[in-house]
């Protein structure tokens, strides 16, 4: 008899055992996902917030529209622009930079890609369909014709302006400082370090 209700006591005991066993193992895997998906969004919280820091003052990446910048660039093709970079240096002559259009027309854009003819100071003149640059005839390798455009007389580039150019030099081709005069410098966005796509054409500027 002492042995039967042993057996019964143990089963008893075993039983409860089980139950207070399942119960909690249920009661941290429905607390598991819970904390997961914490650490995903405070994970994805971060890499979000890095990201926009760097696509605020290092980089970002742009496309190409329009034909003003061929034969250099074409469009369609994304470029890596460089923040940084006018953080620590002014822009130089020759950089292909992003700028806020300044322009006021309808057909303004919200961005363009130029290169910069003169800095601040220089003296720019068009003449014979050639470009001059503080007296000094320019060879400039990346275009493929002669300006198209009319000539102009000689003009400085003001403090803290830049003169931009667009490299498609067929007439009518790029609105640039011939039609909207130089730039100030803080509405450059950056610098054009890079072609990434399409992959055949990747190369640096």
């Amino acid at each position: 008899m002492n042995r039967e209700l042993e057996e019964d006591f143990m089963r008893s005991r075993k039983h409860r055992y089980r139950s207070v066993t399942h119960r909690r193992t249920g009661s941290l895997s429905g607390t598991g996902w819970v904390r997961d998906l914490r650490d995903w969004l405070v994970t994805a919280a971060v890499v979000f917030a890095l990201m926009s820091l760097l696509n605020i003052f290092v980089f970002n990446v742009s496309t190409v529209i329009g034909q003003s910048m061929q034969p250099t660039l074409f469009e369609g093709e994304k470029l890596i622009i460089s923040k940084i970079s006018l953080t620590f240096a002014s822009p130089k002559r020759s950089d292909v930079v992003v700028l806020h259009d300044p322009s006021t027309g309808p057909d303004r854009k919200e961005y363009l890609v130029k290169r910069i003819i003169g800095i601040p100071g220089d003296r720019i003149e068009v003449r014979n369909h050639k470009l001059y640059v503080n007296g000094r005839l320019i060879a400039e390798s990346y275009v493929d014709t002669e300006i198209q455009d009319p000539d102009f007389a000689e003009l400085t580039v003001g403090k803290g302006t830049y003169f931009v150019m667009g490299d498609n030099r067929h007439a009518g081709a790029s609105k640039d400082s011939r039609y909207f005069g130089a730039v100030p410098q803080n509405r450059i966005v950056g610098k054009a370090a890079y072609i990434w796509w399409p992959l055949s054409k990747a190369n640096a500027l």
